[in-house]
């Protein structure tokens, strides 16, 4: 296979990754819930946004056998790039570590642009519109969001833009099905 077949084929086998933004939208429900919570210590929040984020892979796991895509197309030598694109959030998370200390009221917008970011180079791997325009959408909007209104608003926007993004990727799944079959 030449490299555009491997990142259709990929694209197909994982459905473009849509167990992942699919678990997205319960994690960012349960970060909604954390900042709803009548917690007054704003570090007890930040870090409970911390540990509620932490089950996306399991939870993207077990999304993947529902929705039956491969969680991981390991036969696909592309699988290992997304893998890494994955990995650099891990490293950016170190950002929203320090704003935890430094302005924890600002977390979660951090964390909203971190992820958002983190989609842009899945773009190019799914050959997939949704993921370029969503990653400069999210990482924008939230930005501006994220100055503006508190922590349960930017929990809010990511969580509608979440939706969104799965019913934009539902339908790429769904033509990139229909190329395949034709």
């Amino acid at each position: 296979m030449n490299l555009d077949e491997l990142r259709i084929d990929l694209a197909r086998r994982g459905k473009r990754g849509l167990h992942f933004i699919l678990a997205s939208v319960i994690i960012w429900c349960a970060v909604l819930i954390v900042w709803l919570l009548p917690i007054e210590d704003i570090y007890t929040k930040t870090l409970l946004t911390f540990c509620f984020t932490t089950p996306l892979v399991p939870l993207a796991f077990v999304i993947s056998k529902v929705i039956k895509a491969e969680f991981s197309a390991n036969s696909n030598p592309l699988n290992k790039l997304g893998l890494l694109f994955s990995y650099n959030e891990l490293l950016y998370i170190l950002i929203a570590m320090w704003v935890y200390a430094a302005a924890p009221d600002k977390m979660v917008m951090v964390l909203a642009i971190i992820f958002g970011a983190h989609l842009l180079p899945f773009g190019w791997l799914y050959k997939s519109t949704a993921y370029t325009v969503m990653a400069v959408l999210i990482s924008v909007s939230i930005f501006i969001i994220g100055i503006i209104f508190d922590p349960v608003i930017v929990s809010i926007v990511m969580i509608s833009f979440e939706i969104v993004f799965s019913i934009w990727l539902i339908i790429e799944v769904k033509n990139l099905q229909k190329v395949a079959t034709s």
